[in-house]
């Protein structure tokens, strides 16, 4: 089963290529999508050379010596800064994969977890999965803000569609592909949690959790999220709550 990894880049100059060799040792066929949102940092200027140096090198070109299941990487380029929604929805649309998966580009999350993350659909049992780092553990090892925070979203969410999830906000998303390129988000920024589990719940598809591990960064190693970006998930669960 080929799975499609959908990554949404935004100034993460210093994870990209470590992150990318993670996901090669996968033991899964894999096409990677690379959207960059406009990166201020030097990430666009790293990721082309890079791009250019996997289509003459192939994985070869990410420092990797031992054999790899098949890779293929596309390289995407957002002209402006829309927010990780858009970059997504760009993912999504090159996608080709039978199985869709969302990965942060700041390895907070371990890609070693995807064949648990793909296991459900691959037996049948599910049509999504969502990886959650409160069944993992490791989520209480954040910031008590965040922590809390990310209770009352899941919280809220669930109220509203139904689902029982114990982590709507997770980075983990999996679906089959015929799902994500299916969907029609329209959320640009970090409204785009609580848009595609709503528009899931509502597509009654079949969902299950499974835990994963979770490393949460600093704000001084670059984590991005603020506590009013909280106002702006509270806003897109009520917004599409009641909206087809």
């Amino acid at each position: 089963m080929k799975i499609s990894v959908v990554i949404p880049v935004y100034n993460e100059k210093n994870t990209l290529e470590d992150l990318l060799r993670r996901i090669a040792r996968v033991p899964i066929p894999k096409q990677v999508v690379l959207v960059d949102d406009a990166s201020t940092d030097g990430t666009r200027d790293r990721l082309k050379r890079l791009e250019a140096d996997f289509r003459e090198r192939g994985p070869e070109a990410l420092g990797l010596s031992e054999p790899v299941a098949p890779l293929e990487i596309l390289f995407e380029y957002l002209p402006v800064n829309l927010g990780k929604g858009a970059a997504v929805r760009r993912g999504f649309a090159l996608t080709r994969g039978e199985v869709v998966l969302v990965q942060d580009a700041d390895l907070e999350y371990d890609p070693a977890d995807y064949p648990a993350l793909v296991a459900p659909i691959a037996e049948g049992r599910a049509d999504v999965v969502y990886g959650s780092r409160v069944l993992g553990g490791a989520l209480g090892n954040a910031y008590r803000a965040n922590y809390l925070g990310n209770r009352f979203l899941t919280f809220l969410s669930n109220r509203f569609t139904g689902l029982g999830l114990t982590d709507m906000e997770t980075c983990y998303k999996v679906m089959k592909g015929e799902i994500a390129r299916g969907l029609r988000l329209e959320s640009e920024r970090f409204g785009f949690d609580p848009e595609i589990t709503a528009r899931i719940a509502r597509g009654r598809w079949r969902v299950v959790e499974v835990p994963v591990r979770y490393r949460g960064r600093s704000y001084a190693e670059g984590k991005k999220i603020r506590w009013y970006d909280g106002l702006v998930v509270v806003r897109a669960i009520l917004r599409y709550a009641f909206r087809d």
